[in-house]
């Protein structure tokens, strides 16, 4: 992993600490809210008017197929604007109300469920991307446990915390659940801030062989950049493997055919996935999006009948 990403990732987070205290975590009655402004690009001719995208930038998958998004509608002629918010309520408030149009990467149906159900009815289901997305723990591969029930009466070695991300996150509503059902409650501290923090974290107790509990997710970038394992889940308690789904505001189908048409054929499998995220995270890095778009499609692009070029 490049230098550069890593410090970019500790800005993101500083970012995000800062929007969130603005920013409802809980989805209800969030308000949007910028926490940075998204590099700009040439998007096309607006001829067909504008499209905003919504995303969270420290959650590489969004970032990534949020770029791709920008790229593809581009050059159907539309003008795509880039959101950039700090937590998942505000997005899914965001999107309900109109004021983002598409969020391209949204985990709908276990882990942002509670946030769909808020709002559905006023939110389209535009296509899954990708079909095999879970949750997980995960410690240094280094660690002697591999298990998720292994951590009780380990907290002492893992100094008391599970680092966490967001607040608002899917994730850390899920861990919150998992922890009394694994009796880490009186031993663990849910430790919550931004994706960034906790990247940041993870390396720094990695880079000195030291114990560590975190937060993940599969498909992401993390757990082939750093020496990770996933902790097993007896119990399940973290969920089943579910969809990443691209949502769009209501009627945005109607309003948008061609571009909702694009948007529903696009499928990654993994390794197509991992060299999208790859590219725009590590190869290239924060404000170079839009190029790291165009060098993916040039190696890519033939693979995909979808991709306008």
């Amino acid at each position: 992993m490049r230098k550069r990403t890593m410090s970019t990732l500790v800005a993101l987070g500083v970012a995000a600490l800062v929007a969130l205290t603005g920013c409802a975590s809980d989805g209800a009655g969030g308000t949007l809210e910028m926490a940075g402004k998204a590099p700009s690009h040439a998007t096309g001719s607006g001829d067909k008017g504008t499209i905003t995208i919504g995303f969270l930038p420290s959650w590489t998958d969004g970032r990534s197929t949020a770029y791709l998004l920008q790229d593809q509608l581009g050059k159907l002629g539309y003008d795509v604007k880039m959101q950039t918010l700090s937590d998942a309520g505000p997005l899914y408030a965001g999107l309900s109300q109109g004021d983002v149009d598409i969020f391209p990467s949204a985990w709908p149906e276990l882990t942002q469920k509670a946030y769909m159900d808020t709002y559905r009815g006023s939110i389209d289901d535009l296509g899954t991307y990708y079909d095999d997305a879970r949750l997980t723990i995960a410690v240094p591969t280094y660690s002697d446990i591999d298990s998720i029930d292994e951590l009780k009466g380990r907290g002492a070695q893992f100094g008391g915390k599970l680092i966490g991300i967001e607040p608002g996150a899917g994730l850390t509503a899920q861990t919150q659940k998992m922890m009394p059902q694994y009796g880490l409650g009186d031993e663990y501290q849910l430790v919550t801030s931004s994706t960034a923090a906790m990247l940041t974290e993870l390396k720094s107790a990695t880079d000195k062989k030291q114990e560590i509990a975190v937060t993940l997710w599969r498909p992401f970038w993390a757990n082939s950049a750093f020496p990770v394992k996933d902790l097993k889940d007896p119990k399940g308690a973290m969920g089943k493997p579910e969809g990443l789904h691209f949502l769009g505001a209501k009627g945005f189908a109607k309003e948008h055919p061609d571009a909702a048409k694009l948007i529903s054929k696009i499928v990654l499998d993994d390794d197509q996935y991992g060299s999208l995220e790859d590219t725009v995270v590590n190869e290239f890095g924060e404000g170079e999006e839009p190029q790291a778009i165009d060098a993916w499609i040039r190696k890519h692009g033939d693979e995909f009948s979808w991709i306008e070029k």
